[in-house]
């Protein structure tokens, strides 16, 4: 049975479909579209993270003065919470870039319709 993304089963490599059947172009732009919007809410989500554990290491650092008997453990927890932010900030970059990525595939599979099937967009060719 396919999940909503057209994938069915844990061996599964394709979004579905045989790969010796090439679907059409508007499935292909439809497909890219869906990607594109999953990984809005994937970097949507590392933003968040890196906000949460922003704040929780900003928290910390004011504990640690706050609180000098505990500072070393409240030190510490700062560190794992900058190194949270850091590691979720940067798979929200990761994820922002996989959406442009995304969306210039979508692009080019809407070209290739209006265009007509396998001519593809027109490069220049100034050698050959």
């Amino acid at each position: 049975m396919a999940d909503e993304y057209g994938r069915s089963g844990y061996g599964s490599k394709s979004g579905g479909g045989d790969d010796a059947e090439y679907g059409s172009s508007r499935n292909d732009s439809e497909k890219y579209r869906k990607e594109e919007k999953e990984h809005k809410h994937k970097e949507h989500l590392g933003e968040m993270g890196a906000l949460a554990a922003g704040a929780f290491a900003m928290y910390e650092r004011h504990e640690a003065k706050k609180d000098p008997e505990h500072a070393q453990r409240h030190k510490i927890e700062e560190g794992v919470a900058a190194v949270a932010a850091l590691g979720s900030g940067g798979f929200a970059f990761h994820e922002h870039h996989g959406k442009k990525e995304a969306k210039d595939a979508a692009e080019d599979a809407e070209e290739e319709e209006e265009a007509g099937r396998g001519e593809g967009k027109k490069k220049h060719h100034f050698f050959g």
